[in-house]
């Protein structure tokens, strides 16, 4: 029997001729596929609004839409309710050793995405703050019983601290979700896919979380900041990079809190990914409290 969301996949209207389809895997929210017909490769994208993650796909589409207009992501072919289609990008899928091995590139590519993209976002604004993530995560987390009910009150005041170390930046707008694999090389350039979570914010949280998510050290954080900004930045705004960098790993390991109560992706270890998280967040906090301490 066919699974539903490939016989919705078969019956979309815009295909050229017969299709092949195959599962792509790696997502830990959406289903992905990819389609072959007689115009060339597509991608195929099947998710749900997801209130819990703060997700509207209609967002995600006027971004990606932007995203192309911009010149950082393949183009929309297609799109209906809980469905998206973008053209295929023959490349390479990055690695956290791909990103760490050229800091440079990643910098220059998001100051420039930074910069660029509210010239072609539209509608209302959506602000994407770290922060209040957190604490929304924290009310969810205890309104669905989670099994991490204990360690909120650490976790909130841990946010608070993190928080009280930002400095003023100017208002940009990010991406918010820089997992390696959301990094693609197609041996001239990069893209950047996946907007779920994009929206304005300042810089630190993108730059935090591309080093945070590729396991980035100084050096190598060095080389991407000092790209960023021109300049290697002063003490205070290192300081509120390194602590970005623990409210990005416990941002994402709250992310898979909330997703173990409410996701099921195909192959997905919420479990598995919270733990290892959290690990990665309590080494950076070691870390930070060293550097910083109160």
């Amino acid at each position: 029997m066919i699974k539903s969301n490939e016989l919705r996949i078969r019956q979309l209207p815009i295909w050229k001729g017969g299709i092949a389809l195959a599962p792509l895997r790696g997502g830990l929210s959406n289903e992905s596929y990819l389609v072959t017909d007689g115009a060339g490769k597509h991608v195929v994208r099947i998710g749900k609004d997801y209130p819990f993650h703060h997700v509207s796909r209609d967002r995600e589409l006027m971004t990606s839409r932007a995203a192309y207009e911009a010149g950082f992501a393949p183009a929309v072919e297609h799109a209906e309710h809980g469905l998206m289609v973008t053209a295929y990008i023959e490349s390479k899928t990055l690695t956290a050793e791909d990103v760490r091995q050229d800091p440079e590139r990643t910098g220059k590519l998001l100051r420039r995405f930074h910069q660029t993209m509210p010239q072609f976002v539209s509608g209302p604004a959506f602000m994407f703050w770290v922060f209040h993530v957190i604490r929304d995560y924290a009310r969810t987390l205890r309104q669905g019983g989670s099994r991490m009910v204990k360690e909120l009150d650490f976790y909130l005041s841990l946010n608070d601290e993190l928080e009280q170390a930002q400095v003023p930046l100017p208002i940009i707008f990010g991406h918010h979700d820089l997992l390696p694999n959301n990094f693609l090389d197609d041996s001239e350039r990069l893209w950047l896919i996946d907007y779920e979570y994009a929206g304005f914010s300042t810089a630190m949280f993108d730059l935090a979380g591309v080093a945070s998510n590729s396991g980035m050290n100084d050096a190598e954080s060095g080389a991407l900041l000092t790209a960023y900004f021109g300049e290697m930045p002063d003490a205070a705004t290192m300081r509120s990079y390194a602590a970005m960098q623990c409210a990005s790993l416990l941002r994402e390991a709250m992310w898979s809190m909330v997703s173990e109560l409410h996701l099921n992706a195909p192959g997905a270890d919420y479990v598995g990914y919270t733990s290892d998280n959290l690990a990665r967040m309590r080494e950076s906090l070691a870390l930070y409290r060293e550097r910083y301490p109160s």
